[in-house]
């Protein structure tokens, strides 16, 4: 019976910690984008049915990180199901609190606004939850589980293109770069964005890098896919953010380009985070 009891309160204890730790990478991560005036503005004016499309895509997505990296030791589909409810419960929290100490949400608010300002943040806190336990630990074997395969390389390229288009995508500055950029500035981006989603992960040297045994099959294999999966994200964030409304199509491609950059850097980063 004590044995049991012991056991049940290391339990209860390691799942405080790794609770504590969620709750500081949402931090982490979230600040960014809980100090935009841009966000502030689109959990406003941005659509219902836009709000309701980026949190519907959040679900799979937190899914995934649970499974991939999560902020606590269990697995399997009930742990890492459960392991995205807190960390949703985690970024719903961190959110909330910020911002009514921003003095974004107030009494006299709409619970539109509110609400809509605390959902759009809620997802990259919770994302920032999930990853907390493989860069606030002290182990050095959190980075050495669950190797993912082919597709799951794929999918890990698509939340870190994620994270780092939704710093982005809000500003205005994402506009008017890609509107002063000539076609020759453009086609640069987008050579040196290959080519350091290449570099980072297969040349950098950083800890959890993939093996390059065969640059050139890895380069199609890898590199070329990051980058369209860091286009399709930047193409979606940018809707998600009317920033492709009212643009013709040349204009969209130019505003995909530059947005392209930051979201193959996190697309690459990703697998040495997770």
């Amino acid at each position: 019976m004590r044995l049991n009891s012991c056991i049940d309160l290391r339990r209860e204890r390691a799942y405080a910690h790794d609770l504590g730790r969620a709750f500081a990478g949402a931090l982490i991560f979230s600040i960014p984008l809980l100090m935009t005036m841009e966000m502030w503005r689109q959990g406003v004016t941005m659509s219902s049915g836009r709000l309701l499309l980026f949190l519907a895509s959040g679900l799979p997505l937190l899914f995934g990180l649970a499974y991939y990296a999560g902020f606590s030791r269990r697995r399997g589909v009930r742990n890492d199901s459960l392991d995205t409810a807190v960390a949703l419960a985690v970024g719903f929290i961190t959110t909330t609190v910020l911002l009514v100490l921003f003095g974004l949400i107030q009494r006299d608010a709409s619970p539109r606004e509110g609400l809509g300002r605390i959902a759009l943040q809620t997802v990259p806190a919770a994302m920032g939850a999930l990853l907390a336990r493989r860069q606030l630990s002290g182990s050095q074997d959190d980075g050495d589980e669950d190797q993912a395969a082919y597709a799951g390389e794929l999918f890990l390229m698509a939340a870190g293109a994620l994270f780092f288009a939704l710093n982005v995508a809000p500003t205005e500055e994402v506009i008017l770069i890609a509107y002063k950029a000539t076609p020759i500035h453009l086609l640069a981006l987008l050579i040196i964005s290959i080519i350091l989603l290449h570099l980072i992960v297969f040349n950098a040297g950083f800890a959890g890098q993939e093996e390059a045994d065969h640059p050139v099959q890895a380069f199609f294999h890898f590199t070329l896919p990051g980058y369209a999966i860091a286009l399709g994200i930047s193409l979606f964030t940018l809707y998600l953010f009317g920033r492709v409304d009212g643009h013709s199509v040349a204009g969209v491609v130019q505003i995909c380009v530059v947005l392209g950059f930051p979201a193959a850097v996190g697309a690459a980063a990703a697998r040495l985070l997770v």
